[in-house]
């Protein structure tokens, strides 16, 4: 039989570690350097951590971190 984690697995899911339930694509904001963005990530609808794809954290968040560093 399979369990509500195969079935995430089987979707490329995320899961909490601390709550263990499927993370839910959520707006979240982002802070830095007195700046403020919004963006779409996947969030525990329990305790409401954050998991930041690494594209995300080596993509977009550093390009926008280095023209706010710029400046």
């Amino acid at each position: 039989m399979d369990t509500d984690k195969d079935k995430d697995a089987e979707r490329g899911g995320w899961r909490c570690g601390t709550c263990d339930v499927p993370l839910e694509p959520r707006k979240t904001l982002f802070r830095y350097l007195g700046h403020s963005v919004t963006h779409e990530v996947p969030c525990c609808p329990r305790c409401g951590r954050v998991f930041i794809p690494q594209e995300l954290a080596e993509g977009k968040m550093e390009e926008v971190e280095m023209q706010l560093e710029d400046k």
